[in-house]
Formats: structure tokens, C-alpha cells, sequence
């Protein structure tokens, strides 16, 4: 091929996106390395616990999900329910509630009938709301401790109940994840006096429940969190609000909350919690963070710091293991091999089978190609990569080359080079079959992506990832590289 036609060849704009690809990938992985205090400057693909040193605990939820029937007012019959079992229950439908404290069946039962209702099913776990919420909680206390190499994935069966939690720490030791998982932050509420200045009113343990966020008043656009103060702190609050004048001027004395020395919400008492705060104790509150989904979201993270990292429910130790340094290193090692020897195979069986080194050098290069852009977006979305996702990317390579062949083979019909417009006929036909044979394979993986099987979505993802970036980029591409070297 002289300068001409390579240039002809990689000025098209489905060999040119190729090659931007793959060396814009290159760059994400192997250039603008991050830097961390704990590790030193670091690259960009991102272990998991299968190939370098960590720990990961399973934690099970002490509560239960029961279904329910009663003759009462159902408020009456969760606030009556809520006394005897001495915890928080929540509504999670007409004829389910959430029971946020262990009990075995039978004295459930007993306590439920007490109350003027009937089990109906007992389930223990936790709702998928309150999985989500213990997630989101774990995942903002692990990253505000710096420990980015992290996943935290619910398990939560078909009847939407989880019952467990598992918490995967990379780069640490078993005694390491258990203060991580185990720790609860700080958490204070001050007043402001003069100017920037604050005084102490009270601290975390004085809040005894916090409520999902919520929009005040119901079916308004303004968001906040409930969240109820023990008697002690109520009056604690009562008299710091008068004694430092938020109750007659709320406007110069906000109500400042911090997480280990952070603030994390400041405003004014409302007119009307001010006049009710200087008359009596008030334990209810809500603290507005805004409106719209900017008020929903600092709603949503509120709740975590007012919590101060403290679960929702209890949890306990059901299942731990960690990972030695030497085993992840020799796991990468092999899986690096098996990649190489993937990859070599691949080549041999194609050099068998056309005998033609002008064939089977750009099959096995694209192939590789595809490999590269997959690390680099893996780089770029900090996904974690783990066992399962080296069986992904090697499935790609097999799954590749099996579309490579389709062209290959649908082109060379007959052992003849066609003609131009039999040519783009013909991979038109190749690339309408692989399109088919992509989707299929989409459509079964999609169901692992979205499952909470936390073992196989890293399967699941890069073989879509890779399906997609085949159709997209690199059998177009490699449509229009095959045709200029039969053109030969």
C-alpha cells in the first residue's frame, strides 16, 4: 500500500475515530495518574479485592419486613405498634411494614396482635428504600474517609427485601474495614451569636430518630428533613435558642450543623418555630434545604450527616474475609497471561484458517484495539476491576473475532474479491448479522447488569460495553481496513 492509499485509508472517518479511540484510551490509562496520600501517586485502572490486598465484610440487617392486617386506623395502629416494640416502624405499603429492631416470629407475632393486627408473612431484612438509604450512608461515610476503593452493594431478593450487605474495602486490612464500616462521625449542633461566632447547643446522640427526606408543606416543591430531639435535647435547644436571641431575631442567629468540624447546614429558625421555641419545648423539627432537585439533594445528604454515619438499622458481622497482598498480585499476573494467551490463540486459529498474514494481522489488531478502549473507559469511570471483569473482557475478545470472521468470510463468498458494490453489499449484509447476534447478546446480559448479583455485573457491563463498542467503531472499521487490503 503506497502513501497515497494510507492516507486515503486513515483519513476515513470509521478507521479515524479508531484510532482516536484507541489512543485516547492509551492516555486515560497510562497518563494524568491521580494521586493519593495514603498510596502515592497511583494509576488509573482501578483493582478490586480479587487482584490486590483487601478486605470485605457481609453485614446482616437486624430487622424484619412483616405483612399485616388490622381493623384499626393504620396511623394509629404504627404509632401504637411503634410504643410496644420500642423502635421506629415504617409503612412501606398498605399491608407491609418495616420493623427496625430484631424479633424472631413468634414474640412479633404476639406483640402485633397486642396492637390489634395479624402477621401475615415475616421476612427479616429490611425494605429496598432502606437498603438504598444504609448504601448511599456507607458509601458517603467510606469516601469521606478517603477510601475510594470501595463497593458497597445490597442483596435484595425478588420480594424486594435485603437482608444483607456486603462492603468491599481494596488497599485495606479485616481491622482497617471494621473501623471504617464500624466508625460514626461527629456530629454537633451550634448557634451563632455575633458575627461568625457559635456557641454549643448539642450533640449527635440527642437526636433519636431522622426521617427520609420530604417535601414541607406534602405536594409543595420546597424539600427538608425531619428529625426528633430526645428530652434532653429539647430543652437544651430551648434554652440556647432564648438565651442567645434566635427566638426574638432569627435571622441573626442561625442554627449551624457540623460533621466532625464541617459544616454541613446552616439557616434561621422559621417565624413560626421561633415563637413556639420560646414558649415550650419543641422535640419535631425539620431543616428546609431548598426546592427543586438542588433541595432534594442537599435533603438527601443532610439526612446522612444527621444520622453522622449511623445506620438506620442495626447490623451485624455475617460473613468476612480479606485478601493478601502476594494472592492479588499473583491473581493479576495470571489474568494478565490469560489475556496474552487469549489473545495469541485467537491469532493462531485465524493464521490456520485463512493462511494469509495480510488477513489475520489487522483481525488480531482490532481485536486488541477493542481490549484498549474497553481499559480506557473502564479508567475513566473508575470501575473497579475484578475477576469477573477480566472473564468479560476476554469474552469480548472471543465474541470479537467470532464477527470479524462473519465479515471476513461473507466478503471472500466463493474465494473471490467482489467488486466495489458487491463489496458494500455484502458487508452490509455481514454487519445487519452482527447487529442481530449484538442485541441478543445485550438483552441477556442486561438482566445481570441491573440485578443485585454483585459478582457477575462486572461481566455483565464490560460485555455489553464491549458489544456496543464493536458495532459502533471497530467492525466498521475494520470493513473499510479489509477492503483495502483485498483490494491488493
Amino acid at each position: 500500500m503506497n502513501s497515497k492509499e494510507l492516507k486515503t485509508l486513515l483519513s476515513d472517518w470509521r478507521v479515524a475515530m479508531l484510532i482516536i479511540l484507541v489512543v485516547g484510551s492509551l492516555v486515560a490509562i497510562y497518563f494524568f495518574p491521580t494521586f493519593n496520600p495514603q498510596k502515592g501517586v497511583e494509576g488509573n485502572l482501578q483493582f478490586g479485592l480479587d487482584l490486590q490486598q483487601g478486605a470485605w465484610l457481609q453485614l446482616e440487617f437486624r430487622a424484619e419486613v412483616i405483612g399485616f392486617t388490622t381493623d384499626r386506623v393504620l396511623s394509629e395502629f404504627e404509632s401504637d405498634l411503634s410504643k410496644k416494640l420500642d423502635t421506629e416502624v415504617q409503612v412501606i405499603d398498605a399491608n407491609h411494614l418495616e420493623i427496625r429492631k430484631f424479633y424472631n416470629q413468634e414474640d412479633l407475632t404476639a406483640l402485633v396482635e397486642a396492637s390489634g393486627g395479624k402477621v401475615t408473612s415475616y421476612q427479616p431484612g429490611v425494605s429496598k428504600t432502606t437498603a438504598d438509604d444504609v448504601k448511599r450512608i456507607l458509601e458517603n461515610k467510606i469516601n469521606t474517609l478517603g477510601t475510594k476503593d470501595a463497593k458497597v452493594n445490597t442483596l435484595t431478593g425478588l420480594n424486594n427485601v435485603a437482608r444483607y450487605v456486603r462492603v468491599e474495602l481494596a488497599g485495606v486490612d479485616m481491622n482497617q474495614a471494621q473501623a471504617i464500616v464500624g466508625k460514626q462521625g461527629k456530629f454537633e449542633i451550634r448557634i451563632q451569636t455575633t458575627g461568625n461566632e457559635t456557641e454549643h447547643v448539642l450533640y449527635g446522640d440527642s437526636i433519636t430518630s431522622v426521617q427520609n427526606p420530604a417535601q414541607e408543606p406534602v405536594g409543595s416543591n420546597t424539600w427538608g428533613v425531619g428529625f426528633t430531639l430526645s428530652s434532653a435535647g429539647a430543652g437544651a435547644f430551648r434554652d440556647s435558642a432564648i438565651k442567645y436571641g434566635a427566638t426574638v431575631d432569627p435571622s441573626k442567629h442561625h442554627l449551624v450543623m457540623l460533621l466532625d468540624n464541617n459544616t454541613v447546614y446552616s439557616a434561621p429558625l422559621s417565624d413560626d418555630l421561633a415563637g413556639k421555641v420560646q414558649t415550650e419545648n419543641i422535640r419535631q423539627l425539620f431543616a428546609s434545604t431548598g426546592q427543586g432537585k438542588n433541595g432534594m439533594q442537599q435533603a438527601t445528604n443532610l439526612e446522612i450527616h444527621l444520622r453522622a454515619g449511623a445506620l438506620p438499622v442495626d447490623v451485624t458481622v455475617a460473613g468476612s474475609g480479606s485478601q493478601s497482598a502476594p494472592l492479588g498480585e499473583h491473581f493479576k499476573l495470571m489474568c494478565i497471561l490469560a489475556g496474552i494467551l487469549a489473545l495469541i490463540t485467537v491469532g493462531v486459529v485465524i493464521f490456520y484458517r485463512y493462511r494469509e498474514p495480510s488477513i489475520v494481522l489487522p483481525m488480531v489488531l482490532i481485536n486488541a484495539s477493542e481490549i484498549i478502549i474497553l481499559l480506557g473507559f473502564i479508567s475513566l469511570i473508575r470501575f473497579q476491576m475484578d475477576l469477573p471483569t477480566i472473564a468479560g473482557l476476554i469474552a469480548v475478545l472471543g465474541t470479537g473475532i467470532d464477527q470479524l470472521v462473519v465479515i471476513t468470510d461473507e466478503i471472500l463468498h466463493e474465494g473471490k474479491v467482489p467488486s466495489p458494490n458487491l463489496y458494500l453489499k455484502r458487508l452490509a449484509r455481514a454487519l445487519s448479522i452482527i447487529v442481530v447476534a449484538a442485541a441478543t447478546v445485550i438483552i441477556a446480559m442486561v438482566p445481570l447488569a441491573l440485578m443485585d448479583l454483585s459478582t457477575l455485573k462486572g461481566f455483565a457491563l464490560i460485555t455489553i460495553m464491549g458489544v456496543l463498542v464493536g458495532v459502533l467503531v471497530t467492525r466498521p472499521a475494520y470493513g473499510r481496513i479489509i477492503m483495502a487490503i483485498l483490494s491488493k
